[in-house]
């Protein structure tokens, strides 16, 4: 890894890369097979998500076999384990020093225009010139905090993961985690095993096991193909990429974490928080229709795993299973008094969206989302990349990076070429 702490350098880079995460490092191994001139800016250290906006005990959801990027991958001695964050930081920063990515380190960038028939990336040690743009800073920027924040008592803390570290933090007393995803269900669990009460409030939810019919989930949704789902072979691509998150967690023993093993483990269940008034909170009266439809769809997953593995007549594979129903009880919370309840904390477990505040290309949706069609923009030259079902469903994963990077890199190769080689045509004609 070539790290840099001095100003802009004078002149024109192909490509100018915003973020060394994985994507980030991901276009910027593409880019130099293809032997494209560029830069990788890094607001902080490489992997600077990991490192300062993750909660202490996270692991990844993803086995360690499954963490690879291109022409590097896990080499340790338990493939079936979940690495931890410091495992995840040594993971991508050994794979930048691997390939010597000319890394520019604590650069942060305030402004993207366009400029002729370059772009402009200004940052605070100067400005970078660029004709392409790639943009690899991640979908997880702004955690998202519901209107409902500002009704809640003074006297109530309140926080997001990101300001999250660990229960040691917390106010004694009651917690309501708001979020079903795999965020929430693994705060409420953290939280609860450290003796507080927890109550979870949950809309809709991607429900998942740890292990299936003796193998990993993410063993079957690899070896099925349905991780390599492309974006334009998906029903209603705008929808998968809003989905939240399945409910999993990296564990030693290979749990499965849903709403039944949080209740029984005697963490309280409400439906989507809808708002607090007078310090009471209010939710959903929909919550068994939302649980009954993340229990269908996680039918139908298993069925289409189960017509998959028949069909490969192997014999190792364990028999079919079905879990519970989740268990909602004959009547599920519809309010809480926050403060006759002793609830002190709420965790808003409630999502992330992308910060391109900095972007002054047109090409942002009325929503604040970079359109773009399988990464490449509207924009010639400006891509982005490290986004959830990007180009396939797997896009949002440490493993997805490469096929999309390999991907878009060679279609920003296309285009350098197109723009030599006009380039070229409009000075002979001016010659002429």
């Amino acid at each position: 890894m070539l790290t840099h702490n001095i100003n802009a350098t004078d002149g024109t880079r192909d490509v100018i890369v915003i973020g060394a995460g994985h994507a980030g490092l991901a276009a910027s191994h593409f880019l130099s097979e293809h032997s494209i001139d560029h830069v990788v800016l890094e607001r902080g250290e490489v992997a600077n998500s990991w490192r300062n906006e993750r909660w202490d005990s996270l692991k990844l959801l993803t086995p360690n076999w499954q963490s690879r990027l291109p022409g590097y991958h896990y080499t340790g001695n338990d493939p079936d384990g979940f690495m931890t964050m410091p495992e995840v930081i040594e993971f991508i920063s050994g794979y930048a020093t691997t390939n010597t990515t000319p890394v520019f380190t604590n650069t942060n960038v305030s402004s993207i225009r366009s400029d002729g028939d370059e772009y402009k990336v200004v940052t605070n040690r100067g400005a970078y010139y660029g004709h392409c743009v790639i943009i690899a800073t991640g979908a997880c920027n702004v955690p998202v905090v519901p209107r409902a924040a500002k009704d809640v008592p003074g006297d109530i803390r309140t926080l997001t993961p990101h300001q999250y570290c660990s229960p040691d933090d917390l106010e004694e007393g009651g917690v309501l985690v708001v979020g079903g995803s795999a965020t929430g269900l693994q705060l409420a669990d953290e939280i609860h095993r450290s003796g507080r009460p927890v109550t979870i409030a949950t809309g809709e939810h991607v429900r998942m096991p740890r292990t299936y019919r003796g193998r990993d989930i993410q063993w079957w949704l690899d070896a099925t193909g349905i991780l390599d789902e492309r974006y334009d072979e998906v029903d209603d691509v705008i929808r998968a990429r809003g989905l939240p998150s399945p409910q999993l967690v990296g564990s030693f023993e290979h749990k499965t974490l849903d709403l039944n093993y949080l209740t029984d483990m005697g963490v309280s269940l409400a439906g989507r928080l809808m708002g607090v008034q007078n310090g009471v909170a209010q939710f959903s009266g929909s919550l068994a229709n939302v649980c009954a439809l993340a229990d269908l769809k996680l039918g139908r997953m298993l069925d289409a795993i189960d017509e998959w593995a028949d069909g490969q007549n192997v014999r190792s594979f364990d028999s079919p299973e079905r879990f519970d129903a989740t268990r909602i009880g004959s009547s599920p919370t519809l309010s809480l008094d926050l403060n006759r309840e002793n609830i002190r904390t709420i965790v808003w477990a409630t999502g992330f969206r992308p910060d391109y505040s900095w972007l002054q290309v047109p090409v942002l949706d009325r929503k604040g989302r970079i359109r773009h069609d399988g990464g490449v923009t509207p924009a010639p030259g400006l891509y982005v990349t490290g986004l959830p079902v990007l180009r396939r469903r797997k896009s949002s994963f440490i493993h997805g990076a490469e096929d999309d990077a390999r991907d878009i890199t060679t279609h920003l190769a296309a285009y350098l070429e197109d723009k030599a080689k006009n380039s070229w045509i409009e000075r002979r004609q001016v010659s002429c």
